[in-house]
């Protein structure tokens, strides 16, 4: 197959789409594929640009915003590589946060009428929202945390909402922004943090309890995994994407009753905000063992330590098949779509 593989860009995410990139391109090559690799703040890149951009690692925080190519500038870019595009079988998307993830860039792909991997533009908005998305869970009967929109009295989201509290950006990932609050005289502060990401801002109860994430491809659930943080009592920036930042076990170690029912709420929830052929669903795991879905991630880590790629190995699927099953579930969709 011929692959572009679209990564980069110009959100916060920047850094692990690169990652994310690295590692599929690496994969799709060590396959056969011929892959082409496209910054979408940057354009078609060249062997030299390719080797450069691709050898980075992850800072502890996100890239600062004035570091950050011009946001303006990414869709240009990105429709000036449509030459590339209109030749490729499928357009594999390792892009995080921003127009890479939020539908802006699914609709644009729907136009230039080319196969890619993941979720349609509707599916990716309703995700990436995520306001939206908890009011999908519920009508689905997926048990999620109670929340709030900012601004609120802070004495108002205590009392709906309790201590602690979550402060997130609606539509970002990687945990930027968010900040975990233990006294409504924080409040304040953590929604001016947020607002630098994003303009809606969400007020969450913080569930206590285990950190759980369960892999969902071609409408199945994957192994559920458990992620113990060492850095800090949530699964944040750092924790993520630094070494020996969290323990991440795949299988968790769950009684077959709760395994069965993250994977049943899991592909649930992937169902409710119209995911596509694959995504990431995460969870809190109460003190009771009740299970709180916090997100679905359309397009999730992609490197091969990433959450979903542990969750496919622990069924068998090793990293290099796991991106052409994408791929090619890819292809398959756009054929039905277009008949």
């Amino acid at each position: 197959m011929r692959i572009a593989v679209l990564f980069g860009g110009a959100s916060e995410e920047r850094d692990v789409s690169i990652a994310s990139g690295a590692e599929v391109i690496r994969a799709l090559d060590g396959l056969g594929h011929t892959v082409v690799a496209i910054d979408t703040a940057q354009g078609v890149l060249g062997p030299a640009e390719r080797t450069r951009l691709l050898a980075g690692g992850i800072a502890p925080e996100p890239p600062a915003s004035s570091t950050l190519p011009a946001a303006r500038s990414a869709m240009p870019a990105l429709l000036a590589g449509a030459v590339s595009w209109a030749d490729a079988d499928v357009i594999f998307i390792a892009l995080h946060g921003g127009s890479g993830e939020d539908g802006t860039l699914q609709a644009v792909l729907d136009l230039v009428g080319v196969p890619y991997t993941g979720t349609g533009y509707m599916g990716s908005a309703f995700a990436m929202d995520k306001d939206v998305a908890k009011r999908l869970f519920l009508a689905a009967g997926v048990p999620t945390p109670a929340w709030r929109m900012a601004p609120p009295v802070p004495e108002d989201a205590v009392r709906a909402l309790g201590l602690p509290l979550v402060v997130k950006p609606s539509k970002q990932g990687s945990t930027v922004g968010l900040t975990v609050v233990n006294d409504a005289g924080q409040i304040g502060a953590a929604v001016d943090q947020a607002l630098a990401f994003d303009d809606e801002i969400v007020l969450e109860a913080f569930i206590a309890g285990r950190e759980l994430t369960v892999g969902i491809l071609d409408d199945r659930a994957l192994a559920v995994g458990e992620i113990r943080p060492r850095l800090g009592e949530i699964f944040d920036y750092a924790s993520k994407y630094q070494d020996g930042g969290a323990e991440e076990i795949f299988p968790a170690d769950l009684p077959p009753s709760t395994t069965s029912l993250v994977q049943k709420l899991g592909l649930r929830a992937h169902r409710a905000v119209k995911a596509g052929p694959y995504s990431r669903v995460d969870f809190r795991l109460d003190q009771f063992g009740a299970p709180w879905c916090l997100e679905v991630n359309t397009v999730p880590g992609m490197t091969r330590t990433s959450l979903l790629p542990q969750s496919a190995a622990a069924f068998g699927i090793g990293f290099p098949d796991l991106c052409e099953r994408i791929c090619r579930l890819a292809i398959e969709r756009f054929r039905r779509k277009v008949r």
